[in-house]
């Protein structure tokens, strides 16, 4: 099977354009999930998208890749306008999806065979195939266990494998949908590390939905959704230094950046952008 790959010319965007998705509920009601987005990623970013339940967030990473298709507007990736479906193969190839449970993505008994299972399905040529495998494993820190059976991994390094397995399709984005809500915190603090490392050192565009506002730090950018719509966005400080705005939202700011807001209010003079506990320490310090 041949696999023809169409790259636009220039750097690689995804554009969302007055984005709206609506579906019936179980009880036939129409259910707004997106009302209107408007988003542009560029090459190279990593962008934290956080809301709460029912925001709409994970609904917006399913339009990135087709899985799900527009009521109304667009989603272009690479210039390819995601309801074209001569375009849905290409689209696929440039935006890999990583999801809650490493369980349902890992396929194969041994870990070097799941890695290998994308670009085999895709037609990559077996003489490809193991270098792109090899690659992938040493992104992510677990070239040692490429032998090992996935079912006897930790959550973290299960996780670590999907996204391996995702790498291995060399995709120009990667989005991950909530993937540290079944980790507990050694596992979240590997998948967030192995994140920041592919953005930096590979320049993997990462779209990153997280319910976990520290997790949110990490990134460039953080997108505020509810109901279905982009509330604010901003650098992580511009985001959480709005501490007010995102309680009402119902999210919880940073621990540093909540703290800082009440002494503030309290009368205490502390610089504004404060959201980390390294931040607060050296403000009270002062």
């Amino acid at each position: 099977m041949s696999v023809v790959h169409r790259f636009c010319g220039g750097s690689f965007v995804i554009r969302i354009e007055g984005l709206k998705h609506y579906y019936r509920d179980a009880d036939g009601n129409e259910v707004k999930a997106l009302d209107g987005v408007d988003l542009t990623i560029e090459q190279g970013e990593f962008v934290a998208v956080i809301g709460a339940n029912g925001s709409g967030k994970s609904t917006l990473a399913r339009h990135l890749n087709c899985l799900l298709l527009p009521t109304e507007g667009k989603v272009l990736v690479d210039d390819m306008d995601t309801m074209d479906e001569s375009c849905m193969w290409d689209v696929r190839q440039h935006v890999g999806m990583v999801f809650q449970n490493p369980d349902n993505q890992i396929v194969a008994a041994i870990v070097e065979e799941d890695v290998a299972f994308g670009p085999e399905n895709i037609g990559v040529p077996g003489s490809e195939i193991r270098p792109r495998v090899e690659k992938a494993l040493a992104a992510v820190g677990m070239s040692d266990y490429a032998k090992h059976a996935p079912h006897l991994l930790s959550g973290g390094q299960k996780q670590r494998v999907a996204i391996a397995g995702i790498m291995a399709l060399e995709p120009k984005c990667i989005v991950l949908d909530e993937p540290t809500a079944m980790l507990d915190p050694k596992g979240r603090k590997e998948i967030v590390s192995t994140v920041q490392k592919l953005n930096k050192e590979k320049n993997i565009t990462i779209v990153y939905i997280t319910h976990y506002m520290t997790e949110a730090l990490a990134a460039d950018r953080v997108v505020v959704m509810d109901k279905g719509h982009i509330c604010f966005m901003g650098t992580p400080k511009e985001v959480f230094s709005r501490v007010d705005d995102l309680e009402a939202l119902g999210l919880e700011a940073p621990l540093a950046a909540k703290v800082a807001s009440e002494l503030r209010k309290a009368g205490a003079k502390l610089p504004a952008g404060i959201i980390t506990d390294e931040e607060l320490a050296q403000a009270l310090c002062q």
